[in-house]
């Protein structure tokens, strides 16, 4: 692990933004994992106005995300993938059958999470993964405290969080 340090989070948004876009320029057709939340929204700011003048093409990038709440429809303004196309698919030229996140509206946990690991095994694994870490120390919706699971899994929530 290499750890960046940054002065704000303006200027670790762009060194993020910077690390994302370079693997995407070496690599055109990676798999990008990507997270939700307050940590990536400045990252991906970075990386739309990078797009909009013509310096980023994801038109052969494919998204795994890291989440997606249990029990909400894809379309609910709460759900991740509305957050990730507000924040980012809907303002770059990403092919929509190249976004991957979890179905939240499968109640069978353990079958959701088989599919959704089946489909990053399919794609090769993920090339890069952002990661944010929240205000009580959680990364990626693992809870401090927690031990890191391998694989898509379920967590229980703090209110906090």
């Amino acid at each position: 692990m290499k750890i960046i340090r940054a002065t704000d989070y303006y200027d670790m948004s762009r060194k993020a933004a910077n690390i994302i876009s370079a693997q995407v320029i070496m690599k055109p057709n990676c798999v990008l994992g990507l997270a939700t939340g307050g940590t990536p929204v400045g990252t991906y700011k970075q990386l739309v106005e990078w797009y909009n003048k013509g310096d980023l093409d994801f038109s052969e990038v494919t998204t795994v995300n890291l989440d997606e709440y249990r029990g909400l429809p894809r379309e609910h303004p709460e759900s991740y993938w509305s957050f990730m196309h507000k924040n980012l698919f809907d303002l770059v030229n990403i092919r929509p059958e190249a976004i991957h996140l979890p179905d939240g509206t499968n109640m069978d946990s353990a079958a959701e999470c088989a599919h959704y690991d089946e489909i990053i095994r399919q794609l090769g694994g993920v090339d890069l993964q952002l990661l944010g870490i929240g205000h009580d120390g959680h990364i990626g919706f693992n809870e401090p405290g927690a031990a890191f699971e391998l694989g898509t899994h379920c967590v229980s929530l703090t209110e906090e969080t």
